[in-house]
């Protein structure tokens, strides 16, 4: 389907790429696989990151470590962060999109299988971006909103004749609550 940069429709899509907050995503905090995880964890602290992207010598994303594998894995696991190397702990064969993907299947992919983090990919594997849930959900809530308008219009529209009649009694209603003052 063609690339829109209007509200998202079912007939209409829009690509990871063409939100206008992609061109501006800060670059994806990485590191090579045997690098140990502390400088990584040290880099993740200074920058505000909850992911490092584990890369290969061609800038293809080969695992992601996030705090909770830095957590489950090496501080449960009681490893020396100075020794353990990022493959150690990292999570293998992670979901990658590509650039010209669409924004809606993947929220809707890391909404259902529970991940987070999405590494975003150019056509050739290399690494260009991470999204996560947060973006996703900012980068649509426009759309959501542009929705639930149409949404609650159709409802009211659809129920016009009972809103008549609820109309009705409640000016009924508080004219009648005047007039019984007025006596």
């Amino acid at each position: 389907m063609a690339a829109s940069n209007t509200t998202n429709t079912s007939n209409r899509r829009m690509r990871i790429m063409d939100r206008a907050e992609y061109a501006s995503k800060p670059k994806p905090l990485t590191f090579g696989p045997d690098e140990s995880v502390k400088p990584a964890v040290a880099a993740m602290s200074e920058m505000n990151y909850g992911s490092v992207m584990v890369i290969d010598d061609d800038r293809k994303v080969i695992g992601v470590v996030t705090e909770r594998d830095i957590m489950k894995k090496l501080v449960n696991g009681a490893l020396d962060p100075s020794k353990t190397k990022l493959s150690e702990i990292m999570t293998r064969e992670p979901r990658l999109a590509k650039e010209t993907d669409d924004l809606v299947d993947w929220l809707r992919i890391m909404s259902n299988e529970r991940f987070r983090r999405l590494p975003v990919v150019d056509e050739d594997g290399r690494i260009k971006a991470v999204f996560t849930q947060g973006d996703f959900v900012s980068y649509t809530w426009p759309d959501l909103m542009g929705q639930a308008k149409e949404l609650a219009k159709a409802s009211v529209f659809r129920n016009w004749p009972l809103f008549l009649i609820g109309g009705g009694i409640m000016l009924y209603s508080l004219l009648m609550i005047i007039v019984v003052r007025s006596i």
